[in-house]
């Protein structure tokens, strides 16, 4: 039963903009009523009808240790009791900062912000300012937050409800964003030599996750590097969801890539709203006041989230063993998952990368956005709902990855893989 949620949805619909002040969760592609959520604890979300949920979106990422972790909610109830915010400077905000610097490859400077939108903007704006220039390449379904240059062919939300051409988005913020197909390096050599001399940068989920989980091919990043070195282009990955969830070094580390700038978001700070982007210290200093591109936020470096991320990110620098416990645990869901779904009749790919994972019903490999809009979503809609009948929170929409949290348990994964198994044979022909 949901009838709290239905009776929630339907009073939030007369003064929030379609009941939901984030377009993916009105459930508009899978259908049906959004659940409204009013507590959780490690794995499990628990709705406003007190039903249980395994939770395989934690929030979009940054749950990694699981939801309410002791240590990060008892840091953030003892730092509220000194102020919610200062707009001034404070020393939590060097040791987060040092933090970062010291878990991150090619991190020198840190700049905080309030979310993982606002960091993609503002390392874009640092890369024209630094280079002289105004284009930049973006790949299609790659989602970097709302700013108007990143809605062109974007992921996430976007593209859950097809929104390809965004109103209020101008033609001249779209002449200057340059979009190739994920996994394709001939196209972006095209387009940088299209506009040679042009291009301030390239920004990219590393290991994409709003066109669900999408694994860069070998050499593809390798090849962007090459590029970029070779035409003076800032490299910018966007870890909103990979930073220090693939590994403590992030993307970066993993893939043994180096970035010239790098984004952060809502991981940074446990699920406190928070942002940051960093990199070399040859173009972080161009930021003002020590540069003159400007950037700049009342709440940057908010001292609730600041010490949710410190003491969250001090954890996994301290636990290394907590990636190799989420990769086991991915590998364990894939495999029973494989297993399942190899027993239908519906063709199926599994992407996996570390703790992302997803699901795409096709009978070819997934590797950008077209391939993933091909799939049969109609099915996944289906498995959705199946799934969540039987208390299991998948992402409302094929086109976002899921992520596992340390919380998860192996029998939380025997219940999900079952579930599947169910529906696979409720649906068989």
């Amino acid at each position: 039963m949901i009838e709290n949620s239905k009776k929630l949805f339907e009073r939030a619909q007369r003064t929030i903009p379609g009941g939901v002040n984030s377009p993916v969760r009105a459930f508009k592609s899978v259908g049906g009523t959004p659940l409204f959520m009013e507590r959780a604890a490690g794995a499990y979300m628990y709705d406003a009808d007190d039903n249980r949920y395994i939770d395989y979106i934690n929030s979009w990422g940054p749950m990694i240790l699981g939801h309410a972790y002791p240590a990060v909610v008892e840091a953030i109830q003892e730092k509220a009791a000194l102020s919610t915010s200062f707009g001034a400077p404070t020393e939590l905000e060097i040791e987060m900062a040092e933090l970062i610097v010291s878990m991150s490859p090619n991190v020198d400077m840190v700049r905080m912000v309030s979310s993982g939108t606002e960091a993609c903007m503002s390392a874009l704006r640092l890369a024209r300012g630094y280079t002289g220039r105004n284009k930049f390449i973006k790949f299609e379904g790659c989602y970097h937050g709302h700013a108007d240059a990143f809605l062109v062919k974007a992921g996430s939300g976007v593209a859950t409800f097809n929104i390809q051409t965004v109103p209020g988005v101008t033609a001249g913020v779209s002449m200057d964003t340059l979009t190739a197909p994920y996994n394709d390096l001939a196209a972006v050599q095209q387009l940088v030599a299209d506009n040679a001399g042009e291009i301030a940068a390239i920004i990219i989920e590393p290991v994409a996750g709003n066109m669900g989980c999408i694994v860069p091919q070998p050499g593809f990043m390798q090849g962007l590097r090459d590029i970029c070195d070779r035409e003076g282009i800032v490299f910018i990955f966007d870890e909103v969801m990979t930073g220090f969830r693939l590994s403590a070094g992030g993307a970066q580390h993993s893939l043994g890539i180096n970035a010239d700038l790098v984004t952060y978001g809502k991981v940074i700070g446990g699920g406190m709203p928070v942002g940051a982007f960093g990199g070399k210290r040859a173009i972080m200093q161009h930021i003002a006041p020590l540069g003159n591109v400007y950037q700049a936020g009342t709440l940057s470096g908010n001292p609730l989230a600041m010490i949710a991320g410190f003491t969250m990110l001090t954890t996994l620098k301290k636990n290394p063993g907590i990636y190799i416990e989420l990769e086991e645990k991915t590998a364990y869901l894939h495999s029973g998952l494989h297993r399942v779904f190899s027993n239908g009749d519906q063709p199926f790919v599994i992407n996996r990368f570390g703790s992302m994972i997803s699901i795409h019903f096709s009978d070819k490999p997934v590797t950008n956005f077209a391939a993933a809009a091909s799939a049969n979503n109609a099915y996944f809609n289906q498995f959705f709902h199946a799934m969540l009948a039987e208390g299991i929170y998948l992402p409302p929409s094929a086109y976002e990855t899921w992520f596992i949290s340390a919380a998860l348990s192996i029998d939380d994964i025997d219940h999900t893989v079952a579930a599947a198994e169910r529906f696979v044979l409720a649906t068989k022909k």
